[in-house]
């Protein structure tokens, strides 16, 4: 059900009343109302909308306006314009109430009639489950239990979902089976910060709208992909999620996949949501689940020790808050995976991920296959540069592509050059949480940028065998790299036993 507005060309969201579960947490004061207030902002919201906090806090409806009034004054990127806060705040609402209250529902689902009558949302409810993964399963099924999904009457009600989708497998097909026993697919938004980001959106627009590309997007032309996610933190005071989590659950099922089933995805018969998802969920499926042996030779872990970043030292990751003094948790994975299909067999797909790395980036390198060297060989020239495209997704959004060209001069030399294209210098910056499109994409009912059921089983499928392995066997060597370095030796050889290299930053 897609319920968007098009007003001078530019979608814009319908009525309805956004209810947000953890409406105290750190989620919903740094991204969730700055992105709501940027929405306002741009006038892609509309008159007949409300928002309803709910937490445990025993918090009025004064309370929780006062205090978004302070976290938006702290979060807010480029001020506060008071008109646009002032249209925000007077439709902030509150009910106080633990997840598995019943009767705090009952309260929760007469305030939603009340403001559909009252501001004209005309009964269309985005709840936003901003809590802690565990609560997920409670949340839904509370609201199941008062009436408060079901979709009746020309009325929409839709539930947006965290990360993460679960810890393995099992637990995720489990939470998916509780989701589908009291909502249609139709209804879940499985949300993911990443695909909120202009240019991993771009990747679809950059690969289909030009012609130059997609010719020479598959195995005949590309040597290899490399996915990097680097951070220059360390935990900072997140140590007792990380202990449960580790690299690997957090970044690598969600984030990394989404990048890679983007890049790697068959055309989609149109940008219908099911179309494009389609073909990412294909990718994933094809994607090759590593033997025990495999995950030996294929799959590399780190944890960061002490070392210095910039003018920042940082401790060892086992001296953190809340963290085991013998951890074996790894902030560092590594690991080549192999896509099974016509377009991407033998083209390997490398992707790494770490904390306490010497510089924060996320970019995805197509490496292409190296010419012939045939036309030079009685030249200068001993060497020849393979083209290299690089999309850098953050913190400089921008697309990169190398190429050989002569050196001015009376012998054959070349030089490798780049044409680089960067979203502030071209289209100037716009202030975001990267939060923005995807609440807006859930009010208009687009789910385009969502996981769905199968893709985050899919993305789970691949990875339960290294969990299993590294379960298995614990970490002997950690920590085995230095906070301010790429990641231990062995994530380079798994490049290097392949001919290859990672691409350094500066490159």
């Amino acid at each position: 059900m897609n319920t968007e507005n098009i007003e001078d060309g530019i979608r814009v969201a319908g009525p309805c009343t956004l209810v947000l579960f953890g409406a105290s947490g750190d989620l919903t004061k740094r991204k969730l109302i700055p992105a709501l207030y940027n929405l306002v902002r741009e006038k892609l919201l509309p008159d007949n909308f409300a928002v309803v906090g709910f937490a445990r806090r025993d918090t009025t409806t004064q309370d929780f306006r006062e205090q978004t009034r302070r976290n938006i004054a702290e979060y807010a990127e480029d001020g506060v314009d008071e008109a646009t806060w002032t249209w925000l705040e007077s439709r902030f609402h509150f009910v106080p109430g633990s997840f598995d209250d019943a009767e705090a529902y009952r309260v929760l689902d007469a305030k939603l009639g009340e403001l559909a009558a009252s501001r004209g949302t005309g009964g269309n409810v985005l709840f936003y489950l901003a809590a802690s993964p565990e609560y997920f399963g409670p949340i839904v099924q509370q609201l199941a239990a008062a009436g408060m999904v079901k979709q009746e009457n020309g009325r929409w009600r839709r539930v947006v979902i965290e990360k993460p989708f679960g810890r393995d497998l099992a637990s995720a097909r489990d939470l998916n089976r509780l989701l589908l026993r009291v909502l249609d697919e139709t209804q879940i938004y499985r949300i993911d910060h990443y695909l909120g980001k202009e240019t991993v959106q771009n990747i679809l627009v950059f690969r289909f709208s030009n012609g130059i590309f997609e010719p020479i997007w598959n195995r005949r032309y590309v040597d290899h992909v490399q996915i990097t996610v680097a951070e220059t933190v360390g935990v900072e005071g997140r140590g007792g999620y990380y202990e449960q989590a580790g690299a690997l659950r957090d970044m690598v099922p969600n984030h990394i996949f989404q990048l890679i089933s983007l890049v790697a995805l068959e055309p989609p018969i149109s940008f219908d949501a099911d179309s494009v998802r389609d073909e990412q969920s294909k990718v994933l499926r094809a994607v090759q689940p590593m033997s025990p042996e495999d995950v030996l030779t294929r799959a590399v872990r780190g944890q960061y020790g002490t070392g210095t970043i910039g003018e920042r030292h940082l401790v060892d990751y086992r001296q953190e808050d809340r963290v085991d003094s013998l951890s074996k948790t790894e902030t560092f994975v590594a690991m080549k995976l192999e896509i099974d299909n016509w377009r991407w067999k033998d083209v390997p797909f490398y992707l790494r991920v770490g904390k306490a790395m010497p510089e924060r980036l996320t970019e995805i390198v197509v490496q292409f296959r190296r010419p012939p060297f045939a036309l030079f060989r009685n030249t200068a020239i001993c060497d020849l540069q393979a083209n290299r495209l690089v999309i850098r997704v953050q913190p400089d959004e921008g697309i990169s592509l190398s190429f050989g060209a002569k050196i001015p001069g009376a012998t054959m030399r070349i030089g490798c050059v780049d044409m680089d294209f960067q979203y502030a210098e071209h289209f100037g910056t716009a202030v975001a949480t990267g939060y923005e499109r995807l609440l807006l994409d859930a009010f208009v009912g687009d789910q385009t940028l969502f996981q769905r059921a199968d893709m985050v089983e899919a993305g789970w499928n691949i990875v339960t065998p290294v969990l299993d392995v590294w379960g298995a066997l614990a970490a002997r060597d950690f920590p085995n790299y230095a906070a301010g370095t790429w990641g231990p030796r062995e994530a380079a050889e798994l490049l290097t036993r392949d001919g290859r290299r990672w691409r350094l930053p500066d490159e």
